[in-house]
């Protein structure tokens, strides 16, 4: 039983030491992005020359059988190791020196009985090659730095363990063991830490000719050496220029999309608010269509005088130039004028009198008359009887080119 409470009560120093591990290194926010969060990778893959580690130290050793009380010993243990990643590593150690421990019956070990329990005091020799897996709990937790002081690193580890006696004594066993350990990496200076390592290991008791299973915790402290680049860079922070400039086309054609998609739909905004406009505008112009000019055509006259339109020499037909102009007056100054029904419009046709014959001017002021009525009332729907024709051949002018007319009068 007590051997039990041995081994459970250093199973717990080693679990209790662990369990601080977390909230120690979380005290430290040097390793945070620029809102506070800490940053845990990922990191770049190492190269096989870098972040290896060599390390001795020294310390105490108890051996723990059948004995009722502790014998302490010295120990020594020197080790190297690499870490491939913030937080997974191996290492290659060894282990040794001297031990003590308790045994029923004499042996080539040991040969003095304790007179208080009559057991045998046993010493020996032994050293322990072993390997071991590396957790490092600070920088999976609380994310990667280099600086930090403080690194709590727990780990498994198994290997070759051989006893063997001491002052000329002839006898040697060897045996498989394992166990767990806890290793407290002090930073001192850059590539420089103090190592407290705290170690059990459990093997069989035959290793020293007893029964059982036997355990052995160490403790020792020494100094560690950063070996190759010591450091581990997050992949994310590692591009190259190619990558780099990919990025950045890529940024300015997301900020071009966007920018086209907002003036996209700023357009789209325009046209419908343009639409509006143009309905109303549609509506306003077909209204004002409908309504009535208000013109007062007698004060038009009285102000404007005649419209006159002017023909080619011995023509009854208008040129282009003039039939635009009798479109004009037809549509701005007579047809508008729909209320206007008591308004008569006089049609004089006339022709020049200096040059043809009489009967061939008279024809002229005539079919002039007869053209401009007929285009009124048949395209522009002025009621005949608003209308009222005149002829006349103007004998001598000064500008005979003036004479070759229809004049609107009212």
């Amino acid at each position: 039983m007590k051997r039990l409470y041995f081994i459970l009560g250093a199973l717990a120093l080693v679990a209790a030491t662990m369990a601080t591990s977390p909230a120690a290194a979380a005290q430290e926010n040097g390793n945070r992005d620029d809102y506070g969060k800490v940053v845990r990778g990922p990191y770049e893959t190492n190269r096989f020359g870098d972040n290896w580690f060599i390390g001795a130290g020294g310390g105490i050793n108890v051996f723990y059988n059948d004995g009722y009380k502790i014998a302490i010993a010295p120990s020594v243990d020197a080790n190297a190791g690499k870490w491939f990643t913030p937080s997974v590593g191996m290492r290659m150690g060894y282990q040794g020196l001297s031990s003590k421990a308790w045994s029923d019956a004499a042996s080539v070990l040991g040969t003095q009985r304790d007179a208080d329990n009559g057991k045998y005091a046993q010493k020996f020799g032994y050293m322990y090659i072993h390997g071991d897996f590396l957790w490092n709990i600070s920088n999976a937790f609380s994310g990667y730095k280099e600086t930090r002081f403080w690194n709590f690193v727990p780990y498994a580890h198994a290997g070759y363990f051989r006893s063997y006696g001491l002052e000329g004594t002839d006898y040697s066993n060897n045996e498989i063991a394992a166990g767990v350990g806890l290793l407290h990496n002090l930073r001192l200076i850059d590539r420089l830490d103090l190592i407290v390592d705290m170690r059990a290991t459990v093997l069989n008791g035959r290793i020293i000719g007893s029964t059982g299973i036997s355990l052995l915790p160490t403790v020792t402290a020494g100094l560690a050496v950063d070996l190759g680049w010591p450091d581990f860079v997050r992949s994310s922070t590692i591009i190259d220029a190619l990558e780099l400039a990919n990025l950045e086309k890529f940024a300015i054609m997301e900020a071009a999309a966007m920018a086209l998609k907002e003036t996209n739909q700023y357009l789209m905004e325009a046209n419908d608010e343009l639409e509006k406009v143009n309905s109303n505008l549609v509506k306003e112009n077909a209204a004002l269509k409908k309504k009535p000019s208000g013109m007062d055509f007698t004060a038009f006259f009285e102000q404007m005088g005649p419209a006159t339109v002017y023909f080619e020499i011995g023509q009854d037909v208008l040129g282009e130039k003039e039939l635009e102009h009798l479109d004009f007056i037809a549509k701005n100054l007579i047809a508008t004028a729909d209320d206007n029904t008591n308004i008569y419009l006089s049609v004089l046709g006339s022709a020049d009198g200096n040059t043809g014959t009489k009967s061939r001017n008279q024809h002229l002021s005539e079919a002039r008359a007869k053209y401009v009525y007929d285009i009124l009332t048949t395209t522009y729907n002025i009621p005949k009887e608003r209308l009222i024709i005149r002829t006349e051949v103007v004998k001598k002018s000064a500008k005979p080119a003036l004479s070759r007319a229809v004049v609107i009068s009212f």
